[in-house]
């Protein structure tokens, strides 16, 4: 039947920083996944709803794929995997400009993908990503014939998340893929991510963005408290740092980065749940977090 709704769960899976959650906001038109220039970003699988007449598509960010080190990064590996597996179309992401610009990392960082989704039966997508930073666009016909040679069976298509370029073909593809049903969730729904985890990870967001080199990976946000007032959410969140040293940075001097940090998640948090927001900030050292297993469990990761 030509009009049948459509409805299903797209996985998006790539290398670090290829552009998942990029692409994840601009599919959804609205901000759900947060987004840095710092590989990594991404720790939990993120869901993002799209609704429209004809379908619903739940897609799930997941962090990047790539060799696995330290008890964090398994996790992280654990829930890229675990997403994918309940998912009826794959797509894998890679940044096309880096490697029209270094052809010798293909092969390596796409390994890991390659044998994860060696015993997936389903249709497959390969979505060149950052094709608008690419000046002599005749350099990605090479690169598609070598990842043809790595997914034989996959569709490529080359896309801009950033500027959207190509994302209306794309969709449709992976319209035509997904089984007939339908909608599971409301049309207003946008993620089915609980709000106190969307404003702890736009805090994080903003502690990437202010702080440098090493600091953010040591940094994992919780939230404590959060009280609903008329017209007002009163959050309290807790900001642990992994070593003594990282605290003082995340503070800055005089509180400034913390203020900063803390203005800048209040006003996108006030948009987010649209209400008044009142959003206290505490910084704890917690040492060596990333290497405790059952501290990672009670943040998300690995779900």
């Amino acid at each position: 039947m030509e009009n049948a709704h459509k409805f299903g769960s797209v996985v998006l899976l790539g290398p670090p920083n290829a552009g998942k959650s990029t692409l994840l906001n601009s599919l959804l038109g609205q901000k759900v996944a947060i987004v840095t220039a710092k590989p990594q970003t991404t720790r939990n699988r993120i869901s993002g709803i799209l609704t429209r007449e004809d379908a619903q598509v739940v897609f799930l960010d997941t962090p990047g794929v790539h060799r696995v080190g330290g008890p964090m990064n398994r996790m992280l590996l654990t829930s890229a995997w675990n997403a994918a597996a309940s998912a009826e179309v794959w797509v894998i992401i890679l940044d096309a400009d880096k490697y029209v610009r270094k052809p010798d990392l293909l092969e390596t960082e796409a390994d890991p993908l390659k044998q994860g989704s060696a015993s997936f039966a389903g249709p497959l997508l390969v979505a060149l990503n950052k094709v608008d930073a690419v000046g002599d666009k005749s350099r990605l016909l090479p690169l598609m014939q070598r990842v043809s040679r790595i997914w034989p069976r996959a569709e490529i298509m080359p896309i801009s998340a950033a500027t959207t370029l190509g994302l209306p073909e794309f969709l449709a593809r992976i319209l035509d893929f997904l089984p007939e049903g339908p909608p599971a969730f409301p049309e207003d729904q946008l993620s089915t991510a609980p709000l106190r985890f969307m404003a702890a990870e736009v805090v994080r967001e903003k502690l990437f963005m202010a702080l440098r080199q090493e600091v953010p990976y040591g940094v994992a946000v919780e939230i404590e408290s959060w009280k609903e007032e008329p017209g007002l959410v009163r959050i309290g969140a807790l900001i642990h740092v992994a070593k003594d040293g990282h605290k003082a940075m995340v503070i800055g001097k005089g509180g400034s980065v913390l203020k900063e940090v803390g203005r800048q998640a209040r006003l996108e948090i006030k948009e987010l749940i649209g209400s008044k927001v009142h959003l206290e900030l505490w910084v704890k050292v917690r040492r060596d977090w990333p290497e405790d297993p059952a501290f990672l469990r009670s943040l998300g990761l690995g779900e």
